[in-house]
């Protein structure tokens, strides 16, 4: 294709591709994880983040620039989880900034983009770090900028800017020693080339899938989809009427209906004379009246959303629920001070909701929460201050960015990167002080806490000195790997060791859900008779994957 400018019909087809492309590799993705560990969850955060994107440009029915940009950057930016989905979501804002102004893009256009995408992500984390997706990004943006003028067509544009970007990836275990000794290229840089690669395909016009079924996510405050409304696989019932212009052959009639079947089901055409009446179930009736045009003339057009009679339901029950919500709030004064913590593990909830939580978001490595989960959280805190304890160094951002969004509400986002470090922040709170003093606090107290996490190696690596082999017993420390072992009692009792020094004094064991209490007395008990002057506390954690989450402070 050799053009030189593309408009917001054909953007939007490039936008949605890349995100389908990404969705296609994120489990690849996922096991580019540094630490073998059984919770790689980039290429699923980056996914998550820009399938809320692409749910509300496929929403769009005939978008201009300024309303494809707004989809892309609100919808990205309210569905970023984790670090590299809201670094994705920056990315993608910084990049709409530009091109909302222009009707048509061209290769000048998309390097300007592309450099704002890149001064916005970098001004979005607190602490660059080279070697990782912003890496890659600069390198687009610069490769962009310096043959943008030259490029004979916007194929050439691209093919050389996203050579560039494979380039650029590749140099990443460089940049980042933790990379190369793992052996693996960083995850996030990884997903932008993917998002690029599947947007240069949209622009070739390859034929790509893009339906999309937004994912279940399960976390507190989100309604799942119902079972009968989730049957409903195509929710367009289409109807309508050929009149033939030309000569419709069996071959015709074969072909249509293979192309029909390919998008949705339930499918009926029967072909006269004159006339060919079709019935289909698909999620995108413009493809199928495309189609259609291209025999003739179409009348008696008729389409009708399957879902609407179950979302009717579904939207009196919730309007329903709000009231009673509304009417709860309304009869609660509100409050100084409100606590959001992200939580994983009936245990681990249940502490938090004992030292004072308000609204406890289930969720944690496997599964980072959105910025639109912080800020429906948020909603439902009626508190003058909110204080959010993210409990995980990749939930962090997301829980910045709903704070920046928020403007009637003062949210301190306390950066607790464990829970253990949010339960120290939470109990570090003194009533009598005011947020400031409070905050200061909290941040001398998570600070004070070190924290190791045992766990299971998903795949045989080198890091930090150390062979490992998949199924090994790993326990992860703050900074990195600290024993590696055979036995989950072992791995657990040295790791605690190599966190404790003289200024230490408790040892806190929260055991998991595959781990039984008799377990974590046994690991307790060891620690006592090494460490005599430590307090040792034991709680039941319950959470997955981890077998012991053991602080020391």
């Amino acid at each position: 294709m050799n053009t030189n400018t593309v408009d917001a019909k054909i953007l939007g087809r490039m936008f949605l591709s890349g995100a389908k492309n990404l969705e296609a590799k994120k489990e690849w993705i996922n096991e580019l994880n540094v630490f073998p560990v059984p919770d790689g969850d980039t290429g699923t955060n980056m996914t998550l983040t820009i399938m809320s994107a692409a749910s509300e440009v496929n929403a769009l029915s005939d978008p201009d620039m300024k309303s494809l940009a707004k989809a892309i950057s609100s919808g990205s930016l309210r569905g970023a989880r984790g670090n590299s989905g809201v670094i994705l979501s920056q990315l993608l804002r910084g990049f709409t900034k530009v091109i909302e102004k222009h009707e048509e893009i061209d290769a000048p256009i998309f390097a300007k983009a592309f450099e704002r995408a890149v001064e916005t992500a970098y001004k979005a984390v607190m602490k660059p770090k080279e070697g990782t997706i912003l890496t890659v990004a600069k390198g687009v943006s610069e490769k962009a900028s310096e043959i943008a003028e030259d490029s004979e067509s916007l194929e050439s544009f691209f093919t050389d800017v996203i050579a560039e970007a494979e380039t650029v990836l590749a140099k990443t275990p460089e940049l980042l020693p933790v990379l190369k000794e793992a052996g693996v290229v960083d995850s996030g840089g990884q997903g932008l080339v993917e998002v690029l690669k599947g947007a240069f395909d949209g622009y070739l016009g390859k034929e790509i899938n893009l339906d999309f079924e937004k994912p279940a996510v399960k976390l507190t405050g989100t309604k799942p989809v119902s079972a009968e409304e989730s049957d409903i696989k195509f929710g367009y019932c289409t109807e309508f009427i050929i009149m033939l212009e030309k000569e419709f052959t069996d071959k015709d009639e074969e072909d249509f209906k293979d192309y029909l079947m390919s998008i949705g089901d339930s499918l009926v055409v029967v072909a006269d004379d004159d006339i060919v009446k079709v019935h289909v179930h698909t999620n995108d009736p413009g493809e199928a009246i495309q189609r259609a045009l291209t025999y003739g003339q179409l009348s008696n057009m008729k389409i009708d959303n399957m879902r609407l009679e179950h979302h009717e339901k579904v939207i009196k029950e919730a309007e329903k629920m709000a009231a009673q919500q509304a009417a709860q709030k309304a009869a609660k004064p509100e409050k100084e001070v409100g606590f959001i913590s992200v939580s994983v593990g009936e245990g681990m909830g249940e502490i938090f909701k004992e030292l004072g939580a308000d609204y406890l978001i289930q969720g944690g490595q496997t599964m980072n929460p959105s910025t639109e989960d912080m800020l429906k959280a948020i909603e439902e805190v009626n508190a003058k201050n909110i204080f959010i304890f993210p409990n995980n160094k990749n939930i962090i951002l997301a829980a910045n960015q709903a704070r920046d969004l928020t403007e009637d509400k003062n949210i301190v986002v306390i950066p607790t990167k464990t829970i253990p470090q949010g339960i120290s922040a939470m109990i570090s709170y003194v009533p009598e002080k005011n947020v400031e003093e409070n905050t200061a606090e909290m941040m001398e107290a998570i600070g004070n806490v070190k924290t190791g996490q045992v766990t299971y190696a998903v795949r045989d690596t080198r890091i930090d000195d150390k062979e490992i082999h998949q199924g090994d017993i790993m326990g992860i420390g703050d900074k990195g790997i600290l024993s590696v072992g055979q036995d989950i009692q072992d791995v657990a009792v040295e790791m605690t060791g190599q966190m404790t020094d003289d200024d230490c004094e408790l040892i806190s064991i929260y055991y998991g859900e595959e781990v039984t209490e008799a377990d974590a007395e046994e690991i307790s008990s060891r620690l006592e008779e090494l460490y005599p002057d430590y307090d040792i506390e034991i709680n039941y954690g319950g959470q997955p994957i981890y077998y012991y989450v053991i602080s020391v402070e």
